[in-house]
């Protein structure tokens, strides 16, 4: 029997999201969540796939060992349990990889050192990560556990993208570069970008813009990411549903010193209180735009900001990649908000880019070019996918050991 499923774990700091697939055929077979972990409320979905069936319950789940263990339980419902000889591995997102892990990793006790060292980079993230990569092995201590880093797609990145113009033992002494996010669906949307032109990837230059409530771009060339607009952490870059993006780093010392905010405050407005919806109230683009069609100026003047620094990347990545074969949008926004993607490329017909109306206006789960067919550079919006990804990239590392 040969081994081809692999189950995807992200877990969070109080929730946990998974995937079981069969790489096989790249097919699912069940999806579910656990979230707010830790509370007497806490909550389980699980969906079978090939029965459509969805199973729900509610109630206390202490810590994310009790997590995985009702995960377990639910799979083995559907004949599909943890200790299935067809498993071949779990993958797990980590989010934070620094410079140490380029690729897909097999956790051992130095690999887990090594993702706890970067917590001060990934406060947030990493130590949520780490325990479901110890929760995982305690359950299947023989099973390969795959650590697929968000942050491993951009070390690609030439040092001058990604090092900071600041004084070189200071940044080396405290990890100061930038690192990008967004990694595993850029790497996707890039490749799935290239198959949709016919191409292979290290034949296609690619602007991807993975536009969700975080959003980021890159500059992709030849498969490898040679810029990308996140840095240090998540903050950098685009306007995003709650977090400012691009700012001039003196706003932190004036908000400080003229201001009276502490450095966990200004952290909180930056992260949590800027953005869209501190520009206008809102964070979900769906009703930002149905305020601006009704006319309300504070919709259209975030809406405008969101563009315009959108704008600027593409036409930066442009610059930094020289030639463009395709722009492709990805993720919530990118992949459902056509007036996003509309005001985005307009008036950059000198740089070969358009969008046909028609086109942009159908909703679809596919990959699709909705570009004119006259347009020199593609433009196309394609789902992404990061737990295939996920799934791809570590049953890629562990698959030719696990036939039997």
């Amino acid at each position: 029997m040969s081994s081809s499923r692999v189950l995807v774990l992200n877990s969070g700091s109080s929730s946990v999201k998974y995937q079981l697939l069969d790489m096989s055929d790249s097919s699912r077979l069940a999806v579910g969540l656990v979230e707010r972990i830790g509370e007497e409320t806490s909550r389980l979905k699980h969906t079978h796939v090939e029965s459509d069936t969805t199973r729900e319950w509610t109630g206390p789940i202490r810590d994310h060992e009790a997590a995985l263990k009702a995960v377990s339980e639910e799979l083995a419902k559907d004949g599909l349990g943890l200790d299935s000889p067809e498993l071949a591995a779990i993958g797990h997102r980590v989010v934070h990889g620094g410079q140490s892990f380029t690729a897909p990793t097999v956790v051992d006790d130095a690999v887990l050192a090594e993702i706890e060292r970067l917590i001060p980079v990934a406060p947030l993230h990493n130590p949520a990560n780490l325990t479901g990569l110890r929760t995982a092995q305690a359950l299947r201590p023989d099973l390969p556990q795959v650590a697929v880093f968000d942050t491993a797609f951009h070390t690609t990145m030439p040092e001058s993208a990604a090092r900071y113009a600041i004084d070189t033992e200071t940044a080396d002494a405290h990890r100061v570069r930038r690192y990008g996010f967004h990694g595993t669906s850029h790497a996707y949307v890039s490749r799935a970008t290239a198959k949709l032109l016919g191409k292979a990837p290290e034949d296609v230059n690619v602007i991807v813009l993975h536009l969700g409530n975080g959003a980021s771009a890159s500059a992709v060339r030849g498969g490898r990411c040679v810029d990308t607009s996140m840095g240090l952490t998540p903050l950098e870059g685009l306007v995003m549903g709650t977090r400012s993006g691009d700012l001039d780093p003196a706003v932190i010392f004036h908000l400080a010193r003229v201001g009276g905010m502490s450095i966990d405050e200004i952290d909180t407005l930056l992260n949590k209180k800027s953005g869209l919806i501190g520009l206008c109230g809102d964070n979900d683009m769906r009703e930002i735009r149905r305020r601006v069609d009704e006319g309300d100026e504070q919709a259209q003047l975030a809406f405008d900001i969101y563009i315009h620094r959108l704008k600027k990347y593409i036409g930066a990545y442009y610059a930094v990649l020289g030639r463009v074969d395709a722009v492709a949008f990805t993720a919530g926004v990118g992949e459902n908000a056509s007036p996003v993607r509309e005001a985005a490329v307009a008036g950059l017909e000198e740089l070969g880019l358009a969008v046909d109306g028609e086109l942009n206006a159908v909703r679809s789960d596919r990959p699709r070019l909705i570009s004119p067919e006259y347009a020199r550079v593609a433009v196309a919006v394609i789902p992404t996918d990061e737990e295939l990804e996920i799934a791809t990239q570590t049953y890629a590392l562990v698959g030719s050991n696990t036939q039997q």
